[in-house]
């Protein structure tokens, strides 16, 4: 655990050194986030701010992850394969991201197309799944009081692709507000950091606490008011490799408890859509993502990241507890 902090601090302190010549950057290509119009109103100040920050998370986990690991990988051990999953899955979807990301300021202000963002996704989850399954022998499912884990054979595949695409897109959606995403998801990865060392998986838990580490950085400037948001680059990224995180430690099912304001976020979205189609115009929440309800119902952007973080913190502490059970 000291080896896997350490890392987490020299992450970090990579991230946040080369932060600021990235804005710089991104501000002279003019790579600036375009706000939607339908959204809350105070929200358009924030037009043209820097996108793609998620470069900041994912380059600096890539380095230090490979460059600790390249004799390892090189030995393609069982070992090496293992943690060659979540490394091609951080840059499979944040490649995929930043194509949208890219898409939005230079196409189309809404990016990628939904329907051919979600086939890549489910292209490349479907690959990690078999993946996870065929090479690394992960079927099974653990459940919190039971000793033994449940194998589930081949319905682990289209199981593992459903967690996948549905946490990279929760996050997705929770990458609304300054701070937001990334701050639960910092607390997502450390209580699955803490489950995988309980399993002396550490080189998982070094990946992990690399992954804070980077994520705890790009905060750094993400914090309220933002001089850079993480845009799909990062949020698509972070929430599969999330996923996949979970799904090495085999405690997926307590994933909607480790990371329940991402699920909140993305079952508000999905109940104001089916209940607006019902009723036939009326809404649910007064705005989805469920943080929007909040904002119009006066809370502060502050003051939403804030308690969903608080939230997202006590909700971790209980998916641990039961992970020990």
């Amino acid at each position: 655990m000291a080896y896997s902090l350490s890392l987490g601090v020299l992450s970090f302190l990579l991230a946040v050194i080369w932060g600021r010549p990235l804005i710089t950057l991104l501000k002279r290509l003019k790579i600036g986030k375009q706000i939607r119009v339908e959204g809350p109103t105070t929200h358009q100040v924030k037009t043209g701010t820097p996108t793609m920050g998620g470069l900041m998370i994912v380059i600096p986990v890539l380095v230090i992850t490979g460059v600790l690991n390249v004799g390892n990988l090189w030995g393609i051990t069982l070992l090496g394969r293992s943690i060659l999953v979540p490394m091609a899955v951080l840059v499979a979807f944040g490649t995929l991201g930043a194509i949208d990301d890219l898409m939005g300021v230079r196409v189309i202000p809404t990016g990628m197309l939904g329907r051919y963002k979600l086939l890549w996704q489910l292209i490349f989850s479907a690959i990690t799944a078999m993946f996870l399954h065929f090479a690394l022998d992960l079927r099974s499912i653990a459940i919190p009081s039971v000793v033994e884990k449940i194998d589930i054979g081949l319905f682990y595949i289209p199981i593992a692709m459903f967690i996948i695409v549905g946490t990279s897109n929760a996050v997705n959606l929770t990458d609304g507000l300054d701070g937001l995403a990334g701050s639960i998801a910092a607390v997502s990865f450390t209580a699955y950091g803490v489950v995988a060392f309980l399993q002396e998986q550490l080189w998982l838990v070094a990946f992990v606490f690399t992954v804070v580490g980077a994520i705890l950085a790009f905060l750094w400037y993400n914090a309220h008011p933002a001089e850079l948001f993480m845009g799909d680059t990062g949020s698509l990224s972070i929430g599969a490799t999330l996923a996949v995180v979970a799904l090495m430690t085999g405690q997926w099912l307590l994933l909607p408890l480790l990371g329940f304001v991402f699920v909140a976020e993305a079952v508000s979205v999905i109940l104001q859509v089916t209940y607006f189609k019902a009723t036939g115009g009326k809404r649910l929440f007064r705005m989805s993502p469920l943080h929007h309800h909040f904002e119009l119902m006066g809370w502060s952007e502050t003051h939403v990241t804030q308690r969903f973080w608080l939230i997202g913190i006590l909700s971790a502490m209980l998916g641990i507890a039961l992970a020990l059970i």
